[in-house]
């Protein structure tokens, strides 16, 4: 039987009207300018994704293939494959998924049993291999990179106190072991699931922290001697200057992880003992989660997605900061982002690029606020305004305008309550008439941290705790379940998060009790004679499921009404 012909990438996406012939000629035209594969410069455009590429190639290759450019590298992947075998056989580990025991490895033939059979024998017992088609030059270049530098921060941090470097090749500018160690550090937070890293100076030491599931942890404490080329290393690749250490700065990193693009946000500010650096982790792969992958209970879910097809209106989202808000609102741009809406955004500052978004920075010195911003976004012909949020009286008055005049407007404003918002918005001077009928719902969320699935314990709820999770005396007992901790979550008993979150969407009754401007309790009481659920019936739902404890509800919502 004869091999299925393999068709060159490009006409294999068209054929799957992926992209178009038009597409196709401008990626060509840029393949002449930049000498790169032309999967790589279709994704760099927009036109499709890694994920359609890797489909694309796995389909008619009958694999799975990667890009191993401006990699970072996994320390503890590079361990378990010893440089001798990675030549030999012509492969490089690219990733070991501690939470699945498996290994990504770029191999030159990946259908070379051979070589499988022989790095599975010398594994782990346990571990899986994953195997990924990349080119035989960039593995060899990977193997030349890597390998002989010590990857481990310890290790790094060995070389620079004693100067003493084993290696003995080219000396670029990754061999400098500064260089590394930074490196090393980001990588380490990405692979430890932080939303944020923490470089503190003290008086005598400099102590490193990482916000993993919303709490800060202690990773490090290093001599402070060793803060000052950290702190320009940092400057360096986030574009800021380098001369400056009396202001503030912001700047921006990007490197590539695991295969994936990975943007840090970096702010430096001044304290007493120097400069103080925090990094917040942007993972794109988890800064946009599927509509349905938000942890909606099903009814609520189908009324968010009855709030986003009403054509005009306001839809916000409220909480405290690092509620999610950001991760809920493009979630939902993502969900209606299609070729007939044009969806514009104005935003402080753009965190996750999208394609086919016209997304805006706003820009204070450059006299482009919030409120600005909408005016000129007006004149583009837009569908869909996101406003990144509403802090004052104009912004606010500019956005319901344009949600009075056709548009579908969706913005985040700091209130504790989805009832709250509202009156948070007359506070701030919008007038009541306006807000009635303009506003499509409000969304009110809060991040709970999720039990460890593998050591959390099973125990009956008490008297207090039913009263909690509001089951009455006829109820059956209620297994619930603690936090313990074992090594899978760093003895914490959670690991990662999920959101809690209430609806409610406007109705003729709410409305007109905003137009009178009623009390909160009233209109509380209207919301949930029309099947309005708190953020603590979400967060009992969750607690039931078994997904999160009561502690930690009671962490980020308040519980003492369950006992009024």
């Amino acid at each position: 039987m004869a091999e299925p012909v393999k068709l060159p990438i490009g006409k294999l996406l068209i054929e799957k009207g992926v992209i178009s012939e038009d597409q196709l000629r401008i990626a060509l035209i840029e393949q002449k300018r930049e000498r790169e594969p032309l999967g790589k410069l279709l994704v760099g455009l927009g036109f499709v994704t890694e994920a359609t590429i890797r489909e694309a190639l796995s389909e008619n290759l009958n694999t799975q293939s990667a890009d191993l450019n401006s990699l970072v590298v996994d320390a503890i992947a590079l361990k378990l494959i010893p440089k001798e075998v990675a030549k030999r056989y012509s492969v490089f580990p690219i990733v070991y998924e501690r939470d699945k025991d498996n290994l990504v490895l770029a191999m030159s033939n990946t259908s070379n049993i051979v070589a499988l059979d022989q790095i599975h024998a010398m594994l782990v017992k346990g571990i899986t291999i994953t195997p990924l088609l990349v080119a035989e030059s960039d593995i060899n270049r990977a193997i030349d990179q890597y390998y002989g530098f010590e990857l481990s921060i310890d290790g790094i941090l060995h070389e620079i106190e004693t100067g003493e470097v084993s290696y003995t090749g080219t000396a670029d500018e990754y061999s400098h072991p500064m260089v590394r160690l930074i490196d090393a550090l980001l990588a380490d937070a990405v692979q430890n699931g932080a939303s944020d890293i923490h470089f503190e100076p003290e008086h005598s030491f400099l102590r490193i922290r990482y916000r993993i599931d919303g709490i800060l942890r202690q990773i490090r404490s290093l001599h402070k001697s060793y803060w000052p080329a950290m702190a320009v290393r940092l400057k360096v690749i986030s574009n800021m200057n380098i001369a400056e250490t009396r202001a503030p700065q912001d700047g921006r990193i990007s490197i590539k992880f695991s295969g994936r693009q990975i943007d840090f946000r970096a702010s430096a500010q001044p304290t007493t003992h120097g400069e103080n650096f925090v990094l917040r982790v942007l993972d794109r792969q988890k800064g946009i989660v599927p509509l349905d992958g938000l942890g909606l209970a099903e009814p609520d879910l189908d009324l968010l997605k009855l709030m986003i097809a009403r054509p005009d209106g306001l839809i916000l989202v409220t909480g405290p900061t690092g509620s999610g808000k950001t991760t809920t609102l493009y979630s939902i741009l993502n969900h209606i982002n299609t070729e007939g809406v044009n969806i514009m955004t104005l935003e402080d500052p753009v965190e996750y690029p999208m394609n086919q978004i016209r997304q805006t920075s706003v820009n204070e010195s450059a006299k482009l606020g919030f409120a600005d911003g909408i005016r000129s976004i007006l004149r583009q012909d837009p569908d869909v305004i996101l406003v990144g949020e509403i802090r004052d009286k104009e912004t606010a008055d500019m956005a319901l305008a344009a949600a009075m005049t056709g548009h579908q407007v969706y913005s985040t404003l700091h209130t504790n309550s989805a009832v709250g918002a509202i009156p948070r918005l007359l506070d701030i001077g919008v007038i009541a008439d306006v807000l009635a009928g303009n506003i499509i719902g409000i969304i009110a969320q809060r991040l709970v941290r999720r039990l460890c699935a593998h050591c959390r314990e099973p125990f009956t709820a008490d008297d207090l705790e039913r009263r909690l999770l509001g089951l009455g005396a006829e109820d059956p007992p209620a297994a619930i379940y603690r936090a313990v901790g074992c090594e899978r979550c760093a003895h914490q008993g959670y690991r990662g998060r999920v959101a809690i979150m209430e609806l409610l969407r406007m109705n003729a009754d709410l409305d007109e009790l905003v137009a009178r401007r009623a009390a909160v309790r009233e209109l509380r009481e209207a919301a949930r004679a029309a099947g309005f659920r708190s953020l603590v019936d979400d967060g009992m739902r969750r607690v039931l499921q078994g997904v999160t404890t009561l502690e930690e509800i009671s962490r980020v919502v308040d519980l003492t009404d369950r006992l009024a």
